[in-house]
C-alpha cells in the first residue's frame, strides 16, 4: 500500500491509447526536411509518400506482391473504404467485442443495408472464433481498443477461405504479429503504435483482395476518395504514393521519423519486445494487487497495447466516479494523462503500452496508480 507520495515519476506521462505517445527521440527538428509549400505530386513528395509505403512494409515484412496504400481519415478511412469497395460479393460474418467492432457492424448493416452473421461478446471476452464462417468475408478487429482483448493468433483462419477477411489492425501494427498470409485486407493509422499524427490511414490488400476490386462492382455508389479501381484496373498510383487526395507532409515526414525510429530499436521484432515489456510491469502489479484486474478474462488475449484495468474492491460503490476520479487525480499530479476508460467501456482505466512507451515509465507509474487508489479508497 502507498500511502505517500511516490519518489519516481513517469519521465514521460504521456499515456494515451491514441493519439500516442512520440518515441522519447522525438522532437521538432525532426520534421526539418519537410516538403511544405510543395506539391505532393512533385517528385520531393511522390519519393517520401513512397519511402513511406515501402518502409512500413520492410519494418512489417508485408509480403511483395501485397499492396499498400496511403488514404484519408486514418484508419476509420481504411476500414470503410474496404468495406463499402469489396463487400456483397457474398455473406458476411462480423466479429465484434468491443466499441469500434460494433461500429462497423452498424455500418455494414445500416448503411449498406447487407445481412450479416454477427459474432459478439462482451467486453473482456472473445466471440467463439471456431463459429465464424469463412466461406463469407469476415470483418474483425485484431486487437480491441477500447477492451484490451485481442486474437491471440491466426490459427482461426483458414488458407483456403473462400472469403476476404477484412482486418482493422490499428492498435495492433507495429506491436502484435500480423500473419499476413491470413489477411486480406488490413488497415491501420499513423497514430497509435508509431505515435504518429493523425488523419492519414494505411490500407494493406492482398492479391486475392485486389482479384475481387478489379472483378467486382458494388451495387452502391462510391464516393471519390474510397474508389481503388478505374474501369475495372486497380489504380496502382494509389499504392506508389499517388494518393488520393492531399496528404500532409508535415505529417508523412514524422511518420517517417517513426519508421527510422522503428528500426532503430529492432524493427518488428524490436517494437513487439518493448510493448510486452510494458505489459509485463502491468501484469506484476496487478498481480500483487487483488483489488485490481484486467478487463481481459482470458490471459491469452490480454492486449500488449491498449491494456484495459477494471477495479474490483468492495469498498467501491460507483465504479465509473471511482475509476475517473483515480485517474484525475494522477493527472492532477503530471504522472499519467488520458489513462481513463474509453466512454462506451466498462468503468477503469486504459494504460498505453505500445512501443513509443517507455518501460522505465510504465514501471514508475505503478506506485502512483496504488497511491491514487488509496488515496480515493480514504477520501
Amino acid at each position: 500500500m502507498t500511502t505517500s507520495t511516490p519518489g519516481t515519476r513517469p519521465q514521460n506521462p504521456r499515456f494515451s491509447s491514441g493519439p500516442c505517445t512520440k518515441p522519447s527521440t522525438w522532437s521538432l527538428d525532426a520534421l526539418n526536411d519537410a516538403p511544405l509549400g510543395r506539391s505532393h505530386r512533385a517528385a520531393v513528395g511522390k519519393d517520401k509518400l513512397k519511402a513511406a509505403i515501402e518502409t512500413t512494409r520492410d519494418i512489417l515484412e508485408i509480403p511483395a506482391d501485397y499492396k499498400i496504400g496511403i488514404v484519408p481519415a486514418s484508419d476509420t478511412g481504411a476500414v470503410e473504404m474496404a468495406l463499402w469497395s469489396l463487400l456483397g460479393a457474398r455473406g458476411v460474418d462480423m466479429l465484434s467485442w468491443e466499441s469500434f467492432g460494433a461500429g462497423w457492424v452498424s455500418d455494414v448493416t445500416k448503411q449498406l443495408k447487407l445481412d450479416v452473421t454477427h459474432h459478439q461478446a462482451d467486453y473482456g471476452l472473445l466471440p467463439d472464433l471456431a463459429a465464424v464462417n469463412f466461406d463469407n468475408d469476415v470483418v474483425f478487429t485484431w486487437n480491441g481498443t477500447t477492451s484490451g482483448v485481442r486474437v491471440p493468433n491466426g490459427d482461426f483462419i483458414p488458407a483456403d477461405r473462400a472469403g476476404l477477411t477484412i482486418c482493422d489492425a490499428t492498435s495492433a501494427a507495429f506491436a502484435q504479429d500480423l500473419p499476413w498470409d491470413k489477411l486480406d485486407v488490413t488497415t491501420f493509422s499513423w497514430q497509435k503504435v508509431l505515435g504518429g499524427e493523425a488523419a492519414h490511414g494505411m490500407i494493406v490488400l492482398s492479391p486475392r483482395a485486389v482479384e475481387r476490386l478489379e472483378t467486382y462492382t458494388p451495387a452502391w455508389p462510391l464516393p471519390k476518395i474510397f474508389r481503388m479501381t478505374k474501369g475495372g484496373k486497380l489504380i496502382d498510383g494509389i499504392f506508389t504514393g499517388a494518393t488520393i487526395n492531399t496528404p500532409s507532409m508535415l505529417c508523412v515526414e514524422d511518420y517517417l521519423f517513426a519508421l527510422d525510429w522503428a528500426k532503430s530499436v529492432g524493427g518488428q521484432a524490436g517494437l513487439m519486445a518493448r510493448a510486452d515489456a510494458n505489459l509485463a510491469e502491468i501484469a506484476t502489479f496487478v498481480a500483487a494487487n487483488d483489488w485490481i484486474e484486467f478487463l481481459a478474462v482470458d490471459p491469452a488475449t490480454l492486449s500488449n497495447t491498449s491494456v484495459c484495468l477494471k477495479f474490483n474492491d468492495a469498498r467501491i460503490t460507483d465504479g465509473a466516479a471511482f475509476a475517473k476520479a483515480v485517474a484525475k487525480r494522477l493527472e492532477a499530479e503530471g504522472v499519467a494523462l488520458d489513462i481513463g476508460a474509453y466512454r462506451d467501456a466498462p468503468a477503469g482505466l486504459r494504460i498505453w503500452c505500445g512501443g513509443t512507451v517507455e518501460t522505465s515509465d510504465i514501471a514508475a507509474l505503478m506506485p502512483w496508480l496504488d497511491w491514487a487508489f488509496n488515496a480515493e479508497i480514504a477520501a
